[in-house]
Protein backbone atom coordinates (compact mmCIF):
# COMPACT_ATOMS: atom_id res chain seq x y z
CA UNK A 1 0.00 0.00 0.00
CA UNK A 2 1.26 3.18 -0.98
CA UNK A 3 2.18 5.58 1.36
CA UNK A 4 2.66 9.63 0.68
CA UNK A 5 4.09 12.49 3.61
CA UNK A 6 1.99 15.55 4.12
CA UNK A 7 5.04 17.23 2.66
CA UNK A 8 5.10 15.12 -0.83
CA UNK A 9 1.39 16.23 -0.91
CA UNK A 10 1.62 19.89 -0.70
CA UNK A 11 3.96 18.93 -3.86
CA UNK A 12 1.94 17.25 -5.69
CA UNK A 13 -0.93 20.05 -5.18
CA UNK A 14 1.35 22.78 -7.56
CA UNK A 15 2.97 20.18 -10.17
CA UNK A 16 0.22 20.59 -12.50
CA UNK A 17 -0.67 16.74 -13.10
CA UNK A 18 -4.12 15.49 -12.49
CA UNK A 19 -4.95 14.52 -8.51
CA UNK A 20 -7.86 13.54 -6.63
CA UNK A 21 -7.77 14.32 -2.90
CA UNK A 22 -10.89 12.50 -0.94
CA UNK A 23 -11.22 12.96 2.66
CA UNK A 24 -13.28 9.41 3.29
CA UNK A 25 -14.66 11.03 6.32
CA UNK A 26 -18.01 11.12 6.78
CA UNK A 27 -19.45 14.93 5.61
CA UNK A 28 -20.26 16.14 9.03
CA UNK A 29 -16.38 15.48 10.68
CA UNK A 30 -15.28 16.96 6.90
CA UNK A 31 -16.72 20.06 8.17
CA UNK A 32 -15.05 20.32 11.27
CA UNK A 33 -11.39 20.40 9.07
CA UNK A 34 -10.18 19.22 6.72
CA UNK A 35 -7.55 20.16 3.68
CA UNK A 36 -8.55 22.78 1.23
CA UNK A 37 -8.41 20.82 -2.02
CA UNK A 38 -10.12 17.96 -0.55
CA UNK A 39 -12.99 16.72 -1.74
CA UNK A 40 -15.51 14.35 1.16
CA UNK A 41 -16.60 11.05 -0.66
CA UNK A 42 -17.49 8.89 2.62
CA UNK A 43 -16.43 5.77 2.65
CA UNK A 44 -19.83 4.74 3.55
CA UNK A 45 -21.13 6.33 0.26
CA UNK A 46 -17.79 5.54 -2.07
CA UNK A 47 -19.08 3.84 -4.65
CA UNK A 48 -22.04 6.20 -5.20
CA UNK A 49 -20.19 8.90 -5.75
CA UNK A 50 -16.43 7.58 -7.40
CA UNK A 51 -17.28 7.49 -11.22
CA UNK A 52 -18.79 10.35 -11.40
CA UNK A 53 -16.00 11.88 -9.31
CA UNK A 54 -13.08 9.93 -10.87
CA UNK A 55 -13.72 8.25 -13.96
CA UNK A 56 -10.57 7.77 -14.82
CA UNK A 57 -8.88 4.15 -12.85
CA UNK A 58 -5.53 5.42 -13.42
CA UNK A 59 -6.14 8.84 -11.90
CA UNK A 60 -3.45 9.92 -9.30
CA UNK A 61 -5.82 9.36 -6.10
CA UNK A 62 -4.62 10.32 -2.29
CA UNK A 63 -6.82 9.39 0.07
CA UNK A 64 -7.67 10.86 4.04
CA UNK A 65 -8.50 9.89 7.12
CA UNK A 66 -8.62 11.35 10.55
CA UNK A 67 -5.30 9.97 11.08
CA UNK A 68 -3.92 7.48 13.72
CA UNK A 69 -6.12 8.83 16.67
CA UNK A 70 -9.35 7.36 14.71
CA UNK A 71 -9.27 3.24 14.69
CA UNK A 72 -11.85 3.08 12.03
CA UNK A 73 -8.69 2.57 9.43
CA UNK A 74 -10.89 4.23 6.66
CA UNK A 75 -7.98 5.30 4.38
CA UNK A 76 -6.75 1.71 3.95
CA UNK A 77 -10.09 0.35 3.81
CA UNK A 78 -10.92 2.92 1.23
CA UNK A 79 -7.58 2.00 -0.83
CA UNK A 80 -8.71 -1.78 -0.65
CA UNK A 81 -11.92 -0.78 -2.04
CA UNK A 82 -10.59 0.93 -5.01
CA UNK A 83 -8.05 -1.48 -5.73
CA UNK A 84 -10.92 -4.27 -6.19
CA UNK A 85 -12.39 -1.82 -8.54
CA UNK A 86 -9.80 -1.26 -10.42
CA UNK A 87 -8.26 1.76 -9.32
CA UNK A 88 -4.42 1.31 -10.02
CA UNK A 89 -3.14 4.88 -8.94
CA UNK A 90 -3.76 5.40 -5.03
CA UNK A 91 -2.16 6.22 -1.93
CA UNK A 92 -2.46 7.18 1.41
CA UNK A 93 -1.38 10.23 3.24
CA UNK A 94 0.45 9.36 6.17
CA UNK A 95 -1.03 10.57 8.91
CA UNK A 96 -4.02 11.80 7.82
CA UNK A 97 -5.50 15.03 8.93
CA UNK A 98 -3.28 14.82 12.04
CA UNK A 99 -0.51 14.25 10.12
CA UNK A 100 -1.00 17.15 8.19
CA UNK A 101 -1.92 19.54 11.10
CA UNK A 102 1.74 18.40 12.91
CA UNK A 103 3.54 19.33 9.61
CA UNK A 104 2.21 22.48 10.14
CA UNK A 105 -0.34 22.81 7.36
CA UNK A 106 -3.91 25.07 7.02
CA UNK A 107 -6.96 23.18 8.04
CA UNK A 108 -10.22 24.30 6.89
CA UNK A 109 -14.02 24.03 8.53
CA UNK A 110 -16.82 23.72 6.64
CA UNK A 111 -17.96 22.74 3.02
CA UNK A 112 -17.76 23.75 -0.52
CA UNK A 113 -14.60 25.99 1.21
CA UNK A 114 -12.53 26.75 -1.99
CA UNK A 115 -15.41 28.26 -3.55
CA UNK A 116 -16.68 29.74 -0.34
CA UNK A 117 -13.43 31.39 -0.24
CA UNK A 118 -13.24 32.98 -3.87
CA UNK A 119 -16.15 34.91 -3.32
CA UNK A 120 -14.75 36.72 -0.67
CA UNK A 121 -11.94 37.07 -2.62
CA UNK A 122 -13.96 38.34 -5.70
CA UNK A 123 -15.48 41.02 -3.49
CA UNK A 124 -12.34 42.21 -1.49
CA UNK A 125 -10.58 42.01 -5.77
CA UNK A 126 -13.82 43.86 -7.33
CA UNK A 127 -15.00 45.86 -4.32
CA UNK A 128 -18.36 44.52 -5.28
CA UNK A 129 -20.72 46.81 -4.33
CA UNK A 130 -22.86 45.90 -1.51
CA UNK A 131 -26.42 46.97 0.38
CA UNK A 132 -26.75 45.85 4.31
CA UNK A 133 -30.58 43.90 4.94
CA UNK A 134 -31.40 47.93 6.75
CA UNK A 135 -30.16 49.69 3.63
CA UNK A 136 -32.80 47.13 0.78
CA UNK A 137 -35.79 47.75 3.39
CA UNK A 138 -35.19 51.52 3.49
CA UNK A 139 -35.34 51.63 -0.29
CA UNK A 140 -38.12 49.15 -0.52
CA UNK A 141 -39.66 51.40 1.71
CA UNK A 142 -39.41 54.21 0.20
CA UNK A 143 -40.73 52.67 -3.09
CA UNK A 144 -36.96 53.45 -4.94
CA UNK A 145 -37.04 51.62 -8.30
CA UNK A 146 -35.46 48.05 -7.84
CA UNK A 147 -35.86 44.28 -8.58
CA UNK A 148 -34.28 41.87 -6.10
CA UNK A 149 -33.06 38.75 -7.63
CA UNK A 150 -32.59 35.45 -5.46
CA UNK A 151 -29.67 33.31 -6.96
CA UNK A 152 -30.05 30.34 -5.72
CA UNK A 153 -31.70 27.00 -6.70
CA UNK A 154 -35.84 27.35 -6.57
CA UNK A 155 -35.70 24.74 -3.91
CA UNK A 156 -33.76 26.52 -1.64
CA UNK A 157 -36.09 30.05 -2.80
CA UNK A 158 -39.24 27.95 -2.22
CA UNK A 159 -38.23 27.44 1.40
CA UNK A 160 -37.63 31.12 2.03
CA UNK A 161 -37.05 34.29 0.19
CA UNK A 162 -36.85 37.48 0.74
CA UNK A 163 -40.36 39.22 -0.01
CA UNK A 164 -40.65 40.56 -3.33
CA UNK A 165 -37.63 38.53 -4.74
CA UNK A 166 -37.48 36.69 -8.07
CA UNK A 167 -35.45 33.71 -8.48
CA UNK A 168 -32.68 33.54 -11.17
CA UNK A 169 -29.85 30.68 -9.83
CA UNK A 170 -26.48 32.11 -10.42
CA UNK A 171 -25.47 31.24 -14.28
CA UNK A 172 -29.53 32.62 -15.22
CA UNK A 173 -28.63 36.36 -13.94
CA UNK A 174 -27.20 37.46 -17.15
CA UNK A 175 -29.29 34.68 -19.43
CA UNK A 176 -32.40 36.31 -17.86
CA UNK A 177 -31.86 39.64 -16.78
CA UNK A 178 -32.50 42.16 -19.65
CA UNK A 179 -36.46 40.48 -19.96
CA UNK A 180 -36.89 40.86 -16.10
CA UNK A 181 -34.82 44.32 -15.60
CA UNK A 182 -35.68 46.23 -19.24
CA UNK A 183 -34.90 49.99 -17.62
CA UNK A 184 -31.56 50.76 -16.91
CA UNK A 185 -32.88 53.09 -14.31
CA UNK A 186 -33.80 50.03 -11.96
CA UNK A 187 -31.28 49.31 -9.28
CA UNK A 188 -30.88 45.26 -9.51
CA UNK A 189 -30.09 43.18 -5.88
CA UNK A 190 -28.64 40.18 -6.18
CA UNK A 191 -29.01 37.42 -2.50
CA UNK A 192 -28.61 34.33 -1.52
CA UNK A 193 -29.04 32.61 1.56
CA UNK A 194 -25.16 34.18 2.48
CA UNK A 195 -22.64 35.69 0.70
CA UNK A 196 -20.83 33.79 -2.00
CA UNK A 197 -23.63 33.69 -4.34
CA UNK A 198 -24.57 37.28 -3.58
CA UNK A 199 -21.42 37.97 -4.85
CA UNK A 200 -20.82 36.23 -7.81
CA UNK A 201 -24.03 36.99 -9.01
CA UNK A 202 -23.92 40.74 -8.74
CA UNK A 203 -20.23 40.52 -9.77
CA UNK A 204 -21.59 38.64 -12.93
CA UNK A 205 -24.22 41.33 -13.90
CA UNK A 206 -21.20 43.71 -13.40
CA UNK A 207 -19.09 41.86 -16.03
CA UNK A 208 -22.02 41.72 -18.27
CA UNK A 209 -21.83 45.27 -18.49
CA UNK A 210 -25.54 45.77 -17.68
CA UNK A 211 -26.48 49.37 -17.51
CA UNK A 212 -28.25 49.33 -14.12
CA UNK A 213 -27.12 50.12 -10.61
CA UNK A 214 -25.80 46.67 -9.42
CA UNK A 215 -25.06 45.22 -5.47
CA UNK A 216 -25.05 42.43 -3.35
CA UNK A 217 -27.25 41.70 -0.25
CA UNK A 218 -24.77 41.47 2.69
CA UNK A 219 -25.07 38.14 4.23
CA UNK A 220 -28.00 37.39 2.12
CA UNK A 221 -31.13 35.98 3.72
CA UNK A 222 -29.29 35.44 6.68
CA UNK A 223 -28.40 38.64 6.88
CA UNK A 224 -31.96 39.93 6.45
CA UNK A 225 -33.10 37.38 8.86
CA UNK A 226 -30.89 38.83 11.48
CA UNK A 227 -31.92 42.16 11.25
CA UNK A 228 -35.04 41.26 11.93
CA UNK A 229 -37.53 41.29 8.65
CA UNK A 230 -39.83 38.59 7.46
CA UNK A 231 -39.27 36.03 5.20
CA UNK A 232 -42.04 35.03 2.71
CA UNK A 233 -42.31 31.18 2.31
CA UNK A 234 -43.20 28.59 -0.45
CA UNK A 235 -43.07 31.34 -3.64
CA UNK A 236 -42.33 30.14 -6.93
CA UNK A 237 -41.78 33.15 -8.81
CA UNK A 238 -38.84 32.92 -11.92
CA UNK A 239 -37.06 34.83 -13.81
CA UNK A 240 -38.96 34.03 -17.54
CA UNK A 241 -36.75 32.78 -20.30
CA UNK A 242 -35.21 35.43 -22.21
CA UNK A 243 -37.44 37.01 -25.34
CA UNK A 244 -35.56 36.87 -28.31
CA UNK A 245 -34.64 40.37 -27.85
CA UNK A 246 -33.51 39.74 -24.41
CA UNK A 247 -31.40 36.90 -25.57
CA UNK A 248 -29.71 38.61 -28.12
CA UNK A 249 -28.90 40.77 -25.36
CA UNK A 250 -26.96 37.86 -22.95
CA UNK A 251 -25.13 36.77 -26.04
CA UNK A 252 -23.69 40.01 -26.02
CA UNK A 253 -23.34 40.19 -22.85
CA UNK A 254 -21.39 36.53 -22.63
CA UNK A 255 -19.10 37.54 -25.59
CA UNK A 256 -17.72 40.19 -23.60
CA UNK A 257 -17.30 38.00 -21.00
CA UNK A 258 -15.46 35.53 -23.17
CA UNK A 259 -13.26 37.76 -24.36
CA UNK A 260 -12.52 39.64 -21.14
CA UNK A 261 -11.27 36.24 -19.27
CA UNK A 262 -10.08 34.87 -21.87
CA UNK A 263 -12.90 31.53 -22.60
CA UNK A 264 -12.03 28.84 -24.63
CA UNK A 265 -14.61 27.26 -26.72
CA UNK A 266 -14.50 24.04 -28.57
CA UNK A 267 -16.18 22.16 -31.28
CA UNK A 268 -18.43 19.14 -31.48
CA UNK A 269 -15.19 17.07 -33.27
CA UNK A 270 -12.66 18.35 -30.42
CA UNK A 271 -15.24 17.04 -27.87
CA UNK A 272 -15.76 13.51 -29.14
CA UNK A 273 -11.65 13.49 -29.73
CA UNK A 274 -11.42 13.96 -26.09
CA UNK A 275 -13.82 11.59 -24.96
CA UNK A 276 -11.78 8.63 -26.69
CA UNK A 277 -9.11 10.22 -25.07
CA UNK A 278 -10.33 9.70 -21.47
CA UNK A 279 -7.97 6.50 -20.59
CA UNK A 280 -5.36 9.13 -20.62
CA UNK A 281 -6.86 12.47 -19.55
CA UNK A 282 -9.97 12.74 -17.35
CA UNK A 283 -13.12 14.70 -18.93
CA UNK A 284 -16.05 16.08 -17.48
CA UNK A 285 -19.08 17.47 -19.71
CA UNK A 286 -20.84 19.22 -17.52
CA UNK A 287 -24.54 20.30 -18.36
CA UNK A 288 -24.91 23.89 -16.95
CA UNK A 289 -28.49 24.00 -17.51
CA UNK A 290 -31.44 24.13 -14.90
CA UNK A 291 -32.34 20.34 -13.97
CA UNK A 292 -35.42 20.64 -16.15
CA UNK A 293 -34.11 21.80 -19.02
CA UNK A 294 -30.99 18.77 -18.50
CA UNK A 295 -34.00 16.38 -18.21
CA UNK A 296 -35.94 17.26 -21.42
CA UNK A 297 -32.59 16.57 -23.22
CA UNK A 298 -29.35 16.76 -22.78
CA UNK A 299 -25.83 14.95 -24.19
CA UNK A 300 -24.82 11.75 -23.73
CA UNK A 301 -22.61 11.19 -21.02
CA UNK A 302 -23.11 14.86 -19.21
CA UNK A 303 -23.65 15.42 -16.20
CA UNK A 304 -25.95 18.49 -14.82
CA UNK A 305 -24.09 21.01 -12.96
CA UNK A 306 -26.63 24.46 -12.48
CA UNK A 307 -23.66 26.92 -13.34
CA UNK A 308 -24.45 29.14 -9.93
CA UNK A 309 -24.16 25.68 -8.15
CA UNK A 310 -20.96 24.71 -10.17
CA UNK A 311 -19.30 27.85 -9.54
CA UNK A 312 -20.74 27.64 -5.19
CA UNK A 313 -20.12 24.16 -4.82
CA UNK A 314 -17.28 23.28 -7.51
CA UNK A 315 -16.29 20.31 -5.14
CA UNK A 316 -19.83 18.75 -5.39
CA UNK A 317 -19.21 18.30 -9.35
CA UNK A 318 -15.41 17.98 -9.98
CA UNK A 319 -13.07 15.97 -7.67
CA UNK A 320 -9.85 15.84 -10.69
CA UNK A 321 -8.23 18.96 -10.28
CA UNK A 322 -6.18 19.66 -13.65
CA UNK A 323 -9.10 17.83 -15.19
CA UNK A 324 -10.75 18.88 -18.81
CA UNK A 325 -13.79 20.51 -18.11
CA UNK A 326 -16.74 21.51 -21.05
CA UNK A 327 -19.29 22.94 -20.37
CA UNK A 328 -22.52 22.86 -22.53
CA UNK A 329 -25.74 24.60 -22.64
CA UNK A 330 -28.42 25.44 -25.44
CA UNK A 331 -26.85 29.19 -26.61
CA UNK A 332 -23.70 29.45 -24.84
CA UNK A 333 -24.50 32.40 -22.62
CA UNK A 334 -24.70 30.12 -19.11
CA UNK A 335 -21.87 28.52 -19.96
CA UNK A 336 -19.42 30.99 -20.81
CA UNK A 337 -20.71 33.04 -17.55
CA UNK A 338 -19.61 29.71 -15.74
CA UNK A 339 -16.44 29.30 -17.68
CA UNK A 340 -15.33 33.12 -16.49
CA UNK A 341 -15.50 32.06 -12.97
CA UNK A 342 -13.79 28.76 -13.09
CA UNK A 343 -11.63 30.80 -15.16
CA UNK A 344 -10.69 33.15 -12.35
CA UNK A 345 -11.07 29.81 -9.84
CA UNK A 346 -7.59 29.15 -11.47
CA UNK A 347 -9.07 25.97 -13.57
CA UNK A 348 -6.90 26.07 -16.69
CA UNK A 349 -8.67 23.46 -18.91
CA UNK A 350 -12.03 25.21 -18.68
CA UNK A 351 -13.75 25.08 -22.53
CA UNK A 352 -17.24 26.30 -23.70
CA UNK A 353 -18.93 23.72 -26.48
CA UNK A 354 -19.87 26.00 -29.59
CA UNK A 355 -23.20 25.62 -30.01
CA UNK A 356 -23.96 23.48 -27.09
CA UNK A 357 -26.61 20.80 -27.53
CA UNK A 358 -28.03 22.12 -30.76
CA UNK A 359 -26.42 19.30 -32.69
CA UNK A 360 -27.58 16.85 -30.25
CA UNK A 361 -28.47 13.89 -30.53
CA UNK A 362 -30.36 14.24 -26.76
CA UNK A 363 -30.57 11.87 -24.26
CA UNK A 364 -33.76 12.32 -21.50
CA UNK A 365 -34.26 11.87 -18.23
CA UNK A 366 -32.25 12.58 -15.37
CA UNK A 367 -28.33 11.52 -15.19
CA UNK A 368 -28.03 8.15 -14.07
CA UNK A 369 -24.82 7.66 -11.47
CA UNK A 370 -22.78 4.24 -12.49
CA UNK A 371 -22.34 2.54 -9.34
CA UNK A 372 -19.11 0.68 -9.08
CA UNK A 373 -18.84 -2.91 -7.77
CA UNK A 374 -22.97 -3.12 -7.55
CA UNK A 375 -24.18 -6.78 -6.93
CA UNK A 376 -27.93 -7.17 -6.59
CA UNK A 377 -28.90 -9.26 -3.27
CA UNK A 378 -31.87 -11.07 -1.82
CA UNK A 379 -34.33 -8.82 -0.94
CA UNK A 380 -37.70 -8.37 0.41
CA UNK A 381 -41.15 -6.58 -0.68
CA UNK A 382 -42.07 -3.68 1.14
CA UNK A 383 -45.28 -5.74 2.48
CA UNK A 384 -42.86 -8.58 3.14
CA UNK A 385 -41.50 -7.00 5.66
CA UNK A 386 -44.53 -5.54 6.87
CA UNK A 387 -45.89 -8.56 7.82
CA UNK A 388 -42.39 -9.75 9.08
CA UNK A 389 -42.31 -7.18 11.38
CA UNK A 390 -45.96 -7.45 12.15
CA UNK A 391 -44.89 -11.50 13.48
CA UNK A 392 -43.40 -12.90 16.30
CA UNK A 393 -40.13 -13.17 14.18
CA UNK A 394 -36.59 -12.06 15.85
CA UNK A 395 -36.05 -8.72 12.89
CA UNK A 396 -34.30 -5.92 12.84
CA UNK A 397 -34.16 -3.29 10.51
CA UNK A 398 -31.06 -1.73 9.62
CA UNK A 399 -31.40 2.21 7.86
CA UNK A 400 -28.23 3.45 6.23
CA UNK A 401 -29.08 6.59 4.79
CA UNK A 402 -28.38 9.61 6.05
CA UNK A 403 -28.79 10.78 9.72
CA UNK A 404 -30.98 13.82 8.15
CA UNK A 405 -33.26 11.36 6.46
CA UNK A 406 -34.02 9.04 9.10
CA UNK A 407 -34.92 11.77 11.43
CA UNK A 408 -37.21 13.24 9.14
CA UNK A 409 -39.12 9.62 8.40
CA UNK A 410 -38.03 6.14 8.80
CA UNK A 411 -39.56 2.72 9.16
CA UNK A 412 -40.79 2.60 12.85
CA UNK A 413 -38.35 0.41 14.50
CA UNK A 414 -35.66 0.66 12.39
CA UNK A 415 -32.35 1.11 13.67
CA UNK A 416 -30.20 3.89 12.03
CA UNK A 417 -26.10 3.19 11.50
CA UNK A 418 -23.14 4.60 8.93
CA UNK A 419 -22.04 1.95 6.83
CA UNK A 420 -18.14 2.95 7.46
CA UNK A 421 -19.40 1.43 11.29
CA UNK A 422 -21.23 -1.05 10.92
CA UNK A 423 -18.21 -3.54 12.31
CA UNK A 424 -18.71 -2.07 15.62
CA UNK A 425 -21.64 -0.49 15.90
CA UNK A 426 -24.19 -3.31 14.64
CA UNK A 427 -23.05 -4.75 17.88
CA UNK A 428 -25.48 -2.25 19.48
CA UNK A 429 -28.76 -4.14 17.76
CA UNK A 430 -30.17 -6.79 19.55
CA UNK A 431 -29.74 -10.86 18.79
CA UNK A 432 -31.90 -11.45 15.82
CA UNK A 433 -32.45 -14.09 13.50
CA UNK A 434 -32.94 -11.42 10.47
CA UNK A 435 -31.78 -8.80 9.51
CA UNK A 436 -33.26 -6.26 6.63
CA UNK A 437 -30.91 -3.39 5.23
CA UNK A 438 -32.65 -0.27 3.56
CA UNK A 439 -31.32 2.94 2.53
CA UNK A 440 -33.38 5.48 0.73
CA UNK A 441 -33.20 3.26 -2.61
CA UNK A 442 -32.17 0.84 -1.64
CA UNK A 443 -28.83 0.88 -3.94
CA UNK A 444 -26.81 1.61 -0.24
CA UNK A 445 -27.93 -1.41 1.79
CA UNK A 446 -27.17 -3.56 -1.53
CA UNK A 447 -23.49 -2.12 -1.30
CA UNK A 448 -23.42 -3.26 2.57
CA UNK A 449 -25.30 -6.69 2.54
CA UNK A 450 -21.47 -8.76 2.39
CA UNK A 451 -20.07 -6.30 4.85
CA UNK A 452 -22.79 -7.01 7.02
CA UNK A 453 -22.27 -10.76 6.66
CA UNK A 454 -19.22 -10.64 8.05
CA UNK A 455 -19.31 -8.36 11.03
CA UNK A 456 -22.53 -10.01 12.41
CA UNK A 457 -22.71 -13.81 10.78
CA UNK A 458 -25.43 -15.75 11.77
CA UNK A 459 -28.35 -13.77 11.14
CA UNK A 460 -29.94 -13.61 7.18
CA UNK A 461 -29.16 -10.99 5.74
CA UNK A 462 -31.77 -9.42 3.52
CA UNK A 463 -32.24 -6.01 1.21
CA UNK A 464 -35.80 -3.53 1.64
CA UNK A 465 -36.52 -4.02 -2.33
CA UNK A 466 -36.44 -0.43 -3.67
CA UNK A 467 -35.97 0.79 -0.41
CA UNK A 468 -37.84 2.94 2.08
CA UNK A 469 -39.03 5.23 -0.93
CA UNK A 470 -40.90 2.00 -1.82
CA UNK A 471 -42.32 1.12 1.83
CA UNK A 472 -43.13 5.14 1.81
CA UNK A 473 -45.14 4.48 -1.88
CA UNK A 474 -46.78 1.82 -0.65
CA UNK A 475 -48.62 4.26 1.99
CA UNK A 476 -46.75 2.28 5.18
CA UNK A 477 -46.42 3.56 8.40
CA UNK A 478 -43.57 5.68 9.42
CA UNK A 479 -41.46 7.09 12.42
CA UNK A 480 -39.66 10.26 12.84
CA UNK A 481 -36.47 11.16 15.08
CA UNK A 482 -33.02 9.53 16.27
CA UNK A 483 -34.61 7.13 18.48
CA UNK A 484 -32.89 4.24 17.25
CA UNK A 485 -29.53 5.08 16.56
CA UNK A 486 -26.51 2.72 16.61
CA UNK A 487 -23.81 5.70 15.32
CA UNK A 488 -22.82 8.97 16.02
CA UNK A 489 -25.05 10.71 14.06
CA UNK A 490 -22.37 13.06 12.30
CA UNK A 491 -22.42 11.93 9.02
CA UNK A 492 -24.26 15.43 7.37
CA UNK A 493 -23.39 18.75 7.51
CA UNK A 494 -26.24 21.30 8.33
CA UNK A 495 -26.91 24.59 6.75
CA UNK A 496 -26.90 27.32 9.78
CA UNK A 497 -30.78 27.75 9.58
CA UNK A 498 -31.10 23.87 9.26
CA UNK A 499 -29.97 24.00 13.06
CA UNK A 500 -32.31 23.75 15.29
CA UNK A 501 -30.54 24.65 18.46
CA UNK A 502 -29.84 28.34 18.63
CA UNK A 503 -30.06 28.78 14.43
CA UNK A 504 -29.36 32.88 14.80
CA UNK A 505 -26.50 32.16 16.65
CA UNK A 506 -25.17 29.73 14.19
CA UNK A 507 -26.12 32.42 11.26
CA UNK A 508 -23.93 34.87 12.82
CA UNK A 509 -21.08 32.43 13.64
CA UNK A 510 -21.23 31.29 10.06
CA UNK A 511 -21.52 34.76 8.33
CA UNK A 512 -17.85 35.47 10.75
CA UNK A 513 -16.29 32.08 9.24
CA UNK A 514 -16.88 33.70 5.70
CA UNK A 515 -15.69 36.79 5.93
CA UNK A 516 -12.53 35.19 7.99
CA UNK A 517 -11.79 33.01 4.82
CA UNK A 518 -9.23 35.16 2.85
CA UNK A 519 -6.80 35.25 5.69
CA UNK A 520 -6.52 31.65 5.91
CA UNK A 521 -6.06 31.86 2.84
CA UNK A 522 -3.38 33.52 2.65
CA UNK A 523 -1.41 31.39 5.14
CA UNK A 524 -2.69 28.13 3.18
CA UNK A 525 -0.88 29.37 -0.08
CA UNK A 526 -1.91 26.49 -2.35
CA UNK A 527 -4.94 28.09 -3.87
CA UNK A 528 -4.38 30.39 -7.49
CA UNK A 529 -7.30 32.76 -8.03
CA UNK A 530 -6.24 35.11 -10.86
CA UNK A 531 -7.60 38.54 -11.31
CA UNK A 532 -8.35 40.42 -14.29
CA UNK A 533 -8.41 44.03 -14.70
CA UNK A 534 -9.98 46.47 -17.27
CA UNK A 535 -13.96 46.37 -18.22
Amino acid sequence: MKIITPIRLKEMLHDREELALLDLREQGVFAREHQLFACSVPLSHLELKLYDFVPRQNTRIILVDQGPSDKLGLAERGAERLASLGYSNVAIMEGGIEGWRSAGFELFSGVNVLSKVFGEFVEFTYHTPRLTAEELKAKLDAGQKLVILDARPQEEYHRMNIPGAIDSPGAELVYRVHDVVPDPETAVVVNCAGRTRSIIGAQSLINAGIPNPVAALKDGTMGWQLAGFDLEYGQKRQAPIPSSAGLTRAQACAEQVAKRFGVKKINRDTLETWAKERDTRTLYVLDVRLPGEFEAGHLEGARNAPGGQLVQATDEYVAVHNARLVLVDDNEVRAIMTASWLVQMGWTDVYVLVGGIEDGPLVPGPHQSRILGFKEEESVSSMALKAMLDSDEKLAVVDLGTSGEYKDRHIPGAWWGVRSRLASDLSRTPPVDSLVLTSPDGILAHLAVEEVKACRPGPAVHVLNGGTNAWIAAGLPLSEGMERAISEADDVWYKPYEQTDAPYEAMRDYLTWEVGLLEKLERDGDAKFRTFTGP
